[in-house]
Formats: structure tokens, sequence, C-alpha cells
């Protein structure tokens, strides 16, 4: 087994060696949590859902961070002029972020720290780069600490830029820089911002930097070197060649692999407010279901752009229906038979191979449509052996792309109050169920079983219990 991953710093595809055996530390930008989640979001939260997913197949113990960003510019601007406190509006946005992952089934993260939890450690951080002399308190008192970018000699090697390509940072005032291009590790509190969103510092009460939060969470929870650093590809630059640059300067070797999910676009063009072309997770999973909109913005390849378009969920829908039809339609026939249940849930040597070069998940679900059409045409010719293997390989394979139709999670990916009370419902006859057959009253599990089944459960039997999915 190789699993090799593009790394954006080498600009190459490079053999993933684990820094621990049998274990991964990744760490992922969150989102900023300013405004409501969009399509752009959900597409980079799964692309490293799909990456935590596969390692954790592959045998790997993964330990995922991924942070939530809670205090910055924009979050106090938008609460500035209304009765909302700021942490009340990051949380009720973070709130939705929350639900747009567990609608999509992504997993949630081994840690999600948020930003303002972890303010002593980006103090300390901001410490260590002052007295190794990468950074310096602003000369005019107002509180700021820069990161002096000329004192760091690797500054731009994520994005290979020399210091004349690069654009001034904009992230605070540049009256008291040494050079355009420092940014704020620290900004000092303003008038006209509220008391609380200022912490004291030895350099005066302000609050950190977007680019600092980062480097210290990741270090916080994952240590000086880890595994694999993720995030969308417009977060390369400035975001991340200043985590890069902050961490190397303070001493910590902080990523092995740099990773970078491609874009989003609307019929053509870029997402922007300004033209008014945004798509946001609550639109979104209003038009299809959830399972669907997961297949349509997991299906290329992580580091190209898609393009959303009218169609484009109605043509995931009939990708995924093949696949349900075919489950289906298997269970139905070998329900009765001696290859009911059968079917080892491994995948096949094509989609590991697939999945192991770079992700390339468009050629991992062409295995997994060959194997549906093999399988139906297995039950065509009541090759009833041949479609129980077709059936656990396709079961393996989409459940590690988080696509299984019978995983139970599908059927609850919403809160409807009636959803929420029917679930309730069928989890506890099923555990009457199981407790009739724990104690040989097959007459009892028989009976349940087969209420079930009338009413358009289809009832799955595995080594793990039992998983029920709508008829």
């Amino acid at each position: 087994m190789t699993i090799r991953l593009y790394d954006s710093q080498a600009q190459a595809l490079r053999d993933f060696i684990p820094l621990k055996d049998g274990a991964v530390g990744i760490y992922v930008c969150g989102p900023t949590v300013q405004s409501s989640p969009h399509i752009g979001h959900l597409r980079s939260a799964l692309v490293y859902d799909q990456l935590r997913r596969w390692l954790t197949y592959r045998g790997l113990d993964v330990t995922f961070v991924r942070n939530v960003t809670d205090i910055d510019d924009k979050i106090l601007a938008g609460a500035a002029g209304t009765t909302e406190e700021w942490w009340a509006l990051a949380y009720r946005y973070e709130l939705e972020f929350t639900a747009g992952y567990q609608r999509l089934g992504i997993l949630a993260p081994s840690y999600e720290p948020r930003a303002t939890a972890s303010v002593q450690q980006m103090l300390d951080l901001i410490a260590r780069l002052i007295e190794r002399g990468h950074a310096y308190p602003a000369p005019d008192g107002s509180g700021d600490v820069y990161f002096d970018t000329k004192s760091w000699p690797g500054y731009g090697a994520l994005t290979r830029q020399g210091a004349g390509d690069m654009e001034a940072a904009a992230d605070a005032d540049p009256r008291a820089k040494k050079d355009p291009r420092d940014f704020a590790l620290w900004k000092g509190h303003k008038p006209e911002e509220p008391q609380s969103a200022s912490w004291p510092s030895p350099w005066g009460d302000g609050r950190p930097g977007w680019h600092i939060e980062c480097s210290a969470m990741a270090t916080r929870y994952l240590g000086a070197r880890f595994d694999i650093h993720g995030g969308g590809l417009d977060l390369r630059f400035p975001h991340h060649e200043n985590e890069l640059a902050q961490s190397g300067a303070a001493g910590d070797a902080f990523a092995n692999y740099w990773m970078h999910n491609g874009l989003v676009n609307v019929n053509g063009q870029k997402m922007s407010k300004s033209l008014g072309n945004s798509v946001f997770a609550a639109e979104l999973l209003e038009q299809a279901r959830a399972i669907v909109v997961r297949y349509y913005l997991g299906a290329a390849h992580y580091r190209s752009t898609i393009d959303f378009h009218e169609g484009s969920l109605v043509e995931a829908e009939a990708a995924l229906e093949r696949v349900e039809s075919f489950l289906d339609r298997a269970d139905r026939r070998l329900a009765d038979t001696r290859f009911a249940g059968l079917g080892v849930q491994i995948v096949p040597d094509e989609f590991a191979s697939a999945m192991d070069d770079d992700l390339a998940v468009p050629q991992a679900l062409a295995v997994l449509h060959e194997t549906v059409r093999t399988g139906n045409a297995a039950l065509d010719a009541e090759d009833l052996h041949a479609a129980a293997a077709a059936r656990g390989h396709v079961l393996a394979m989409s459940e590690v792309l988080g696509i299984n139709p019978l995983s139970p999670g599908w059927a609850v990916a919403t809160d409807e109050p009636a959803m929420i009370a029917l679930t309730a419902l069928i989890e506890r006859l099923l555990d009457d169920r199981e407790i009739a057959r724990q104690g040989r009253d097959y007459a009892a599990a028989d009976r349940i079983r087969d209420e079930l089944v009338a009413a358009g459960i289809t009832i799955e039997d595995t080594p793990s219990g039992a998983h029920w999915s709508f008829d």
C-alpha cells in the first residue's frame, strides 16, 4: 500500500509517509463564522472528510482538527450597529455550519477548537517570535504587533513568490509597519470596538490576527510537527503562507504536507457578493436530498474547480439512483437465499488504487458504477454468488465515500420532527427485535421485522447490528 498525495508546497505528488506509524494528524482551516455557509464551504469540508475516511479505511488512526475562527474584523463589523453581540453572531453562524456538515454526513472532527479559546497559546507564540527577532510591536503605541517578513528568508516558500511579487498585507493600518508585506500578529484594541473583543497582552489590550490563530491551534492539538495541513485553494496566500512563515520562524517544523482543494464556480463564474451569485448551503440542500448533494460535491477530483449549474444535482441524482436501485434489487433477490447478507464488504483493488493515487475519486466512482453494472448483470443471470459479491463491494466503496444509501445516517439527515419521531420508533422496534432474538423468541423477532418491512422499511442484519433504510 502506497498512498500518494499532492503536496502544494513541493508542487508534486509525494508518497504519504506518516510521522508516526499507524497514525496521522490533520489540521484543516475551518470557517470564519461571519455569515452563512455557502457551497464552497461545504465542498472544502467534504474533501477532507473523504481524505479522513480513506486514511481510516487504510488502517490509520486519524486525529482530525478543524478550527472555528470566531473572532475577526468581519465578525465585529457584522455585529456593529445591531443589538446582537459579536460572539452571539459568531455562534449563530457556527451552528449553521455545523448543521450543514451534519446534513452532508461529514464526520465530526476529533477536536474543533475556537480561536477565542486559544488566545494564550497565540500570545506565547507571538512572544517567541519577538524574542527570535521575527516580530515587533508597533512603535506608535497602537498595541499592534507585526511579523517581520524580511527577517525570514523562507517567506514565500509555500507559494514560491519573491518579495517583489507579493501584495501588501491589508489586515492592518500600514502606518506602523516596517514593510507593507508585514502582517498583524496582534491587533491593538480600538475605541470603537467592544471591550469584550479584546484580551490583555504585554503589548496592550487587543485581539489576535487571523494567521496566528491557526498556527497556535494546529500546534496546540497536533504538536510542533504534524502530517497534513489542508484548506481551500483561496487560502494559500496569504493565510497559509503566513502560517508557514510564522511557525517556521518560531522554530516549529509545522505541516509535513500541504493540501488544497479547488473552488466552486457558479454558471462559469467565481462566486462573489458583487455578482450576487452565491449559493448558500441551506438553498443547496433544499434542491435535492442531502446524499445527492454530497455525491455531487464529492464526485470531482478534489484539486479541480467544479461548476455548479442548473442540472448538476439532476445528474448526481441519476448516478446515485443507479447505486440505490442495484442495492435494493440485490437485497430483495438475495433476502430469502443462502446468499442473504453475504458479500465481503471490502473495496476492489481498482478502487483502492484510485483512492491511493491522490484521492482520484472520479476513477473510484467509475469502479463503483462498473461494479453496479456487473452486479445487475449477475442478478439477470441468476448468478447470486456474484451478485452478493458485487453488493459487498458496492457497500464498501459507497461507505468509504460517505454515500452508502443504506447507512442509517441518511435516513435521519433531517431535523424534521416527524423524522425524529419515526427514527425513535424504528430504533425502539429494532431493539425489541434484538432482545427477542437473544431470547430465542424468533417468532416475535420475525413479526417485528415483517411489520417494519410492510411499512416500507428495509432491514439489513450485519455483524455490527441491524441497519434500516426506507424501501
